[in-house]
């Protein structure tokens, strides 16, 4: 079997890996489950990728992430669920409907007026996805239920805190202005240093949460991913890190043997660096 660029060579390939006696042991073994850790896995690798800038990983990661739509397709098909070809036509249906401004009637819309559209056009899909489960006789209790339904459990806790406070806010449940969200964070403060003096870890863990919740909540008013700016945080705080390293290596000493003073000083050291080579703090 040949490479191609043709996606039916791919689907091809996962049908041969999930052929009983002929496939592939670890692959025919494989449960939506099991593979699920790896489709967040590649769905991150892809971002990592993005924020690197690196063109000719992108290519690859989107190919493992592509793999992973192909091999949860595959299974479903397998229980006479859906198959890819299925997949293709919900997304395709999805993104014809929810533009109707480009597809449709709806002409010269502004952006503001897109984003109401598109809102009401969602109400009408979740109302159509309970009713074609109560059809199928799936469970319907739980499922996207309430106003705060539909978004997933599974996302990282500070992506979905954004999600759930912009989906709160559009029915008016959100502070006016980030001045009163930054008041917020520090009452948030003030209460984990009073759960912190009670010695209860479990208050100190719900204190902690809050205040990740309000610190979230404010990265939303100013329009801010708060997964990628703390994802930014975490680079510049390896890199100030392997400066450190660097520095304390010229000076033939290791980290085990450097003071906290000599590290921060260091530390100090590489952050003026940084902001005298024009990176921001």
């Amino acid at each position: 079997m040949k490479p191609s660029s043709d996606i039916s060579r791919l689907l091809d390939i996962m049908a041969a890996l999930r052929t009983p006696g002929t496939g592939c042991p670890w692959d025919l073994e494989q449960t939506f489950a099991s593979i699920t850790p790896y489709t967040i896995e590649e769905a991150y690798e892809v971002v990592d990728a993005i924020e690197r800038g690196d063109l000719a990983d992108l290519k690859e990661e989107l190919g493992d992430l592509l793999l992973q739509v192909v091999f949860h397709a595959r299974m479903a098909e397998e229980q006479g669920a859906f198959a890819f070809p299925d997949v293709v036509e919900a997304i395709t249906k999805k993104l014809i409907r929810r533009h109707p401004h480009v597809f449709g009637d709806g002409k010269d819309l502004s952006p503001e007026e897109v984003k109401t559209l598109w809102d009401a056009i969602k109400r009408e899909e979740k109302a159509e996805r309970r009713a074609a489960r109560e059809s199928m006789g799936a469970p319907v209790e739980g499922h996207e239920a309430g106003f705060l339904g539909g978004i997933p459990s599974v996302l990282p806790a500070l992506t979905r805190a954004q999600k759930l406070t912009a989906k709160a806010a559009k029915v008016g449940f959100d502070w006016p202005n980030p001045a009163q969200v930054i008041d917020k964070i520090h009452e948030e403060l003030d209460e984990v240093k009073e759960a912190a003096s009670s010695g209860s870890r479990d208050k100190i863990e719900d204190e902690i949460g809050d205040l990740l919740f309000a610190v979230t909540n404010l990265a939303r008013h100013f329009d801010i991913d708060p997964e990628t700016a703390l994802r930014r945080t975490n680079a510049k705080f390896e890199r100030r890190f392997r400066a450190i390293e660097r520095a304390l290596d010229q000076r033939n000493r290791s980290l085990e043997d450097a003071s906290l003073d000599e590290m921060e000083e260091l530390w100090v050291e590489a952050k003026a660096a940084e902001r005298g080579a024009g990176s921001p703090s």
